[in-house]
Order: C-alpha cells, then structure tokens, then sequence
C-alpha cells in the first residue's frame, strides 16, 4: 500500500521525543515490508528508507499539509493523522481512508505550555471538534490510558484499537555503579516535571549519598540547571551509545512526568534491568507493573520515601530489574507492527 503519516516532527528534529520514534519505527518496518511509506512533516528532515518531506515549521504545517499532501502524495491509499495535541483534521480536505494515531490526550498539558486563550483553544480543538470531525475514523492509540482519554472525549470504543508500541533495544549487560546513581532519561519540558525529581532529591540524597544525572536537552534545561543542588550532573542530549551506557550503570529510573503516551523511556530502561521509580499517571500506569517492574507514587512524599527504600533495598531492587527485563521482551516491534498493519487493511478495505 502506498500510506502517508501526517506527524509534527521527524526524528532529525532537535527536540524529538518518544512520538518520532514510533513514527520513524513505524515507517522503516512497514516500508521493509514491502510499502510505499511517505513521512509529511515540520522542521528539518532526516535520512530514512522512507520519503520524508518537511511541509513547514511547527505551526504552519497545519496550513500547508492539504497543499502539500495534493502535491506530493498522489496515489495514497491510506492517510495516517497522528495527533500531537491536534491532529491535522485531514477527513476535511481529502478522502483517502483516514487512521488517527494518538500518543496520550494533552487536556491538562495545554495549560502547560500555552497562555490562557491559546490553552483553551487547544483544549477545545482536541476535545470538541476532534471527535466530531474524525466520528467516521478509526483510531489507533498506545496504551489503555489513551485509549480511556479518547472514550472520555466522545471518541466511541469500538472505533479505537490499542497498540502498545515495541523496542528496539540490543542486549544489553547491567553494569551498576557502586555508589548510586540515578537516570533521568527525558525531554527537559514542562509535563515531564524533572524540577520535582530535583526538589525530591534534597530529601533523598542525605540518606542514599549517590548521584542524580539528568540526561535529555530541552527548553528547560536553563532553568533546571539553576534549580540544582549538590550531586546533579546535566549530559545535555547524548547518542545512543552514551544513552546505553548511562542506563548500564543505572540503579533506578527517576521518572517524575504528569502523563505520558506509553512511556517509552521506561520500557527501555525496563529492557536494560532497570526499574522505574514514577507516579501513578496516565500512560505510566501502563508501562509500569506497579510493585512488580518499580513503584507508582501517589504522592511527593511517597515518591520520596519509596526512592529511599528501592535504593536500600538491594534484593527488592534485584527482583524488578529481572521482572522489568522479562516484562519489556513481551513488547516487540514486529508484535506492534502486524497489529498496525491490519488496522490499515482493514481501514482501507472497509472504505
């Protein structure tokens, strides 16, 4: 088939998150089976197997994709609409067979990052005209979590599907440091909330001694860095090689965000044997095996206290990094993919 994904970002973008990966997994392993796989998108674009096209900068793609879709997506058999905040409402200037892939609903999040009016408007574009518009449409989202988000918005059950996504992930061999040290793997925005493991690391440090790396780049890297105490070390954006490295010496996974999609930086600290301290939030909920992979938190204080606990706890600790390795092998990306291509085959041969 020849299929089309309407996303905001490509990997090669500097700010690229957990979203452009599945996009960019999604892509290169429907194209290795054989697909014609075109990537419509804003910013810079990187070298793939795939067509990638960049359309405009974050916002102004919203306007330019009926053109350029016209332009460059002649033969389409299917349109995937992935919504990042708002999708690109594409049943209303096109009529190729539509899927909407949706990474978590940012209900609270716009409120975040956006002032009052622009806040409102994004919440209203999600939460009222996107159901209506996409009422005929199948949806594809990533965990349970998002799949209750969209049910909550009006979206009906039986038109979404729930793909949890895979790993791409080497064996990797665990090589804990002897002191403490603690990995924060994450884009430094705001709903990811890294000030908190910041303010709760104060408390925790004087018992555990160690070390807190905070390792991702962001927008709010300048203001973390001056909220910082003793024992914090900031890597800024690493490669994959350092990336693996860092999650080799790991003890535990310090994952702090308001609400994730399927949290895919958990799975992959999960793969390397490493459990995830987090709260008890939409999409976390999912990638977490409370009490069995790491601990969901309900509080700051019981984030806090069960940090303490997990570091002292050396044989507990050793449980969840196996149950969390075993755990993560389930999530495969050749599971992931066959799902998600006979979601697109039946769209396409329904329609």
């Amino acid at each position: 088939m020849r299929i089309v994904f309407l996303a905001w970002r490509d990997t090669a973008h500097p700010q690229a998150g957990g979203s452009e990966v599945v996009i960019d997994q999604l892509a290169s392993r429907l194209t290795e089976r054989g697909h014609e796989v075109q990537l419509l998108h804003g910013g810079p674009s990187g070298n793939h197997n795939y067509r990638s096209t960049s359309i405009g900068g974050n916002y102004s793609q919203y306007l330019f994709a009926p053109f350029a879709f016209f332009r460059h997506c002649k033969g389409a058999e299917a349109v995937i609409d992935v919504e990042n905040g708002i999708p690109f409402f594409s049943p209303l200037w096109q009529r190729k067979p539509v899927i909407g892939l949706v990474h978590h609903i940012h209900t609270e999040q716009w409120g975040m990052q956006f002032p009052k009016p622009v806040a409102a408007i994004g919440r209203w574009l999600e939460g009222w005209f996107m159901p209506r518009v996409y009422r005929r449409a199948p949806f594809i989202s990533v965990s349970p979590s998002t799949t209750r988000g969209l049910v909550e918005l009006g979206v009906a059950p039986t038109q979404v599907s729930t793909i949890e996504m895979g790993l791409a992930f080497d064996p990797l061999e665990p090589s804990p440091s002897a002191e403490p040290r603690f990995l924060v793997l994450s884009r430094l925005v705001p709903h990811k909330r890294v000030e908190l493991a910041l303010k709760m690391w104060e408390t925790v440090r004087p018992i555990t001694g160690g070390q807190l790396v905070i390792v991702g780049d962001g927008p709010e890297l300048d203001n973390l860095c001056s909220m910082a105490g003793a024992d914090v070390e900031f890597t800024g954006w690493v490669d994959d090689e350092r990336k693996r490295s860092e999650l080799a010496q790991a003890w535990i996974l310090i994952h702090p965000a308001h609400h994730e999609g399927w949290g895919t930086v958990v799975m992959e600290a999960a793969a390397a044997s490493v459990p995830t301290l987090a709260f008890d939030v939409d999409g976390v909920r999912d990638s977490v095996a409370n009490g069995v992979t790491g601990y969901l938190a309900t509080s700051e204080s019981d984030f806090a206290t069960q940090w303490i606990a997990l570091t002292t706890n050396g044989s507990q600790r050793a449980q969840m990094a196996t149950a969390a390795k075993n755990r993560a092998s389930a999530f495969t990306w050749d599971r992931a993919v066959d799902m998600f291509e006979a979601v697109v085959h039946k769209t396409v041969r329904e329609q």
